[in-house]
């Protein structure tokens, strides 16, 4: 009896020593092997960002931007950096994304895919305080409402069922940032309206009112979207049941489109479509989020979200490059355009959603 007790005391005074991630760790057996583990690959595909000489770039009559594909990128390569207290790592992404403003890479169009831009330079306030990245990502969080239309809503909408990401995680990073929860407020109205709009009787979404096909990364951004917002949108708020409520029914509808292997297709509900890496990273780290929220059942997700990131691990090579994305897609009524689109290996397209993904399994 006496062993029993020491021995009882002995586990109690190191279990209450470790630090909450090494808590985390030991009381979730980890599903991944060593070397495909998501900090391993987080910080290969953070590399792969940092050897990139130049920035992923708009350059058209109407607007020169850093493209939104690197700005989520670099969000989840310093959002990864900050959890694992890596200061270097912080420091060189600072370095990368300070030339944004020393080199006068200016956003010349107030435009919903140039300003999500803004969730890089807060996060990287968040993690080093310096004041130039707050200045720089409040200015374009607060651009969204200038002049807002009658009902509230941004003057961006546009009810494409991307801003459900461009849109709402801008103002939650702002939220984030500032502590102001009138960023909340301007997100959670503006997501209650996309989802009114936009999901579809078995909970999915089209990409566009004249393309009536369930592409697999517009949904994605949708999924991230909603993991976003409900990270921090309070029961209080008027909308956190409306926007919970469509969140689940996504995740449901999910459920039944997994292929066998963890992968989702790039035309979710069609079999003849390929397996697609970025709306897989999408989904995971949106059922991730879920469920270490409470906010999903464990014994019903858990397994889903595992099989997902199994699976992805086999598409990204040893410099950390993502194969089998989609590249950039705009909206058709032809279902060609979508089971046809050309993949690529690398696209910051699906190096973000893996940063997100990685992030969310490492997470409390």
């Amino acid at each position: 009896m006496k062993m029993l007790i020491l021995y009882i005391i002995l586990f109690c005074h190191s279990w209450f020593s470790l630090s909450s991630k090494e808590k985390s760790n030991t009381a979730i057996k980890p599903f991944w092997t060593e070397e495909n583990s998501p900090e391993v690959i987080g910080k290969k595909i953070t590399e792969d960002l940092l050897k990139r000489s130049d920035f992923m770039m708009y350059r058209s009559e109407q607007c020169t931007a850093v493209h939104y594909a690197e700005a989520c990128a670099g969000f989840g390569a310093v959002k990864l950096a900050g959890w694992l207290n890596d200061s270097l790592t912080i420091q060189r992404l600072s370095k990368r994304y300070s030339r944004v403003l020393d080199e006068k890479i200016l956003n010349t169009a107030n435009h919903v895919d140039a300003n999500v831009y803004g969730i890089l330079p807060l996060e990287l306030f968040i993690q080093n305080k310096e004041a130039k990245f707050l200045t720089q990502g409040i200015d374009m969080a607060n651009k969204q409402w200038e002049d807002p239309l009658p009902d509230g809503l941004t003057n961006q909408t546009r009810f494409w069922i991307d801003d459900i990401w461009m849109i709402g995680s801008l103002q939650v990073q702002a939220y984030r940032a500032t502590g102001k929860e009138v960023y909340l407020d301007r997100a959670a109205l503006e997501i209650d309206a996309y989802l009114n709009k936009l999901q579809q009787a078995n909970g999915l979404f089209y990409h566009g009112e004249n393309a009536p096909f369930f592409w697999g990364r517009g949904n994605g951004w949708v999924a991230a979207g909603l993991a976003e917002v409900l990270s921090e949108l309070p029961q209080s708020n008027e909308y956190y049941s409306s926007i919970l409520n469509g969140y689940k029914k996504m995740m449901e509808a999910l459920l039944k489109f997994q292929a066998e292997d963890g992968m989702w297709r790039q035309l979710i509900v069609k079999e003849d479509s390929y397996k697609e890496a970025s709306c897989t990273a999408m989904f995971g780290y949106a059922i991730t989020v879920g469920v270490k929220k409470g906010i999903l059942p464990k014994e019903t997700y858990n397994p889903v979200y595992q099989k997902a990131w199994n699976s992805l691990v086999k598409y990204i090579d040893e410099e950390g490059r993502v194969s089998k994305v989609c590249v950039g897609t705009g909206q058709s009524t032809d279902i060609n355009y979508y089971l046809n689109s050309p993949t690529s290996t690398g696209d910051f397209h699906g190096q973000a959603p893996l940063l997100w993904f990685a992030l969310s399994l490492l997470n409390n």
